[in-house]
């Protein structure tokens, strides 16, 4: 690792002034990505600002017809979450699938998020539960808008996740193949049923999470495994490399949409 200054935040409003003073600082949640990154010394921070301390970053409660999770809240506190089993069982299963218990038990929800790695697996969830991603700027940034490019989001430089608030749907499931040695999503189908919607989230396939349209578009008119039949994801938006071809990602997608349908009807 390169040298770096490590700091200890006791506030939101200190996390972000040293973030404001230090240009080359980063903000440390569980440190699943960032640690293995500096220990690779493919990243030189001049600060590690620690928010671990933070209080107002944690918590989990229903609001209205939302379910609002704090950013600082870690993989495993979601999956054991009786809160979010019983608003969002989907979301619950998500979180207890994601790599493996040593990720689950450091990493936060909030991290992933920022973060917003190709392979994650809240990033489906966020997208698929028409999400608000609170940030400490006091915006309100909708999933639609928040996901940009690989590793790339809607957050300025200084900004952090606060809080992720998620639209509690009548019924939601999440399926995903599993990198056998990493536990990431290698592909992953988040499908989320609202009264008016039905919204449907591909992660891992692709540079960025996304929404399958067409998917969403048959659900809507006829929730069943044939309204899926006839469907086929266009190959030329995925990408195609060593790690897999396009056909094969497609494959994927079609097949773990199936899945994460079935285990929605199946709810």
């Amino acid at each position: 690792m390169y040298d770096t200054t490590y700091l200890r935040a006791a506030s939101l409003a200190q996390a972000v002034d040293w973030l404001r003073e230090h240009e080359e600082a980063r903000p440390l949640s569980g440190g699943m990505t960032l640690i293995p990154t500096l220990k690779q010394r493919l990243a030189a921070p001049s600060h590690l600002i620690d928010l671990t301390r933070i209080d107002e970053l944690r918590g989990i409660e229903v609001r209205g017809d939302t379910l609002h999770v704090g950013a600082l809240m870690k993989h495993a506190e979601v999956a054991a979450s009786a809160v979010v089993r019983e608003a969002i069982p989907a979301l619950a299963h998500l979180a207890s699938v994601i790599a493996d218990p040593q990720v689950r038990n450091r990493g936060t929800m909030g991290g992933s998020v920022a973060n917003n790695d190709p392979a994650a697996d809240y990033p489906s969830a966020v997208l698929a539960l028409n999400a608000h991603v609170i940030t400490s700027s006091q915006r309100r940034i909708p999933a639609d808008d928040y996901f940009i490019d690989t590793f790339e989001t809607a957050l300025e430089a200084d900004e952090l996740v606060t809080a992720i608030e998620f639209a509690i749907p009548r019924r939601a499931a999440y399926a995903k193949y599993r990198h056998p040695a990493s536990g990431y999503a290698v592909t992953g189908v988040f499908i989320a049923q609202y009264d008016d919607a039905v919204r449907v989230a591909v992660t891992g396939a692709g540079a960025s999470v996304f929404r399958w349209f067409d998917a969403e578009t048959a659900l809507q008119q006829d929730l069943s495994e044939a309204a899926l039949a006839s469907l086929w994801i266009d190959r030329d938006m995925l990408p195609d490399d060593a790690n897999a071809s396009a056909s094969y990602r497609a494959h994927l997608i079609e097949t773990y949409t199936r899945r994460a349908l079935q285990a929605l009807l199946a709810s």
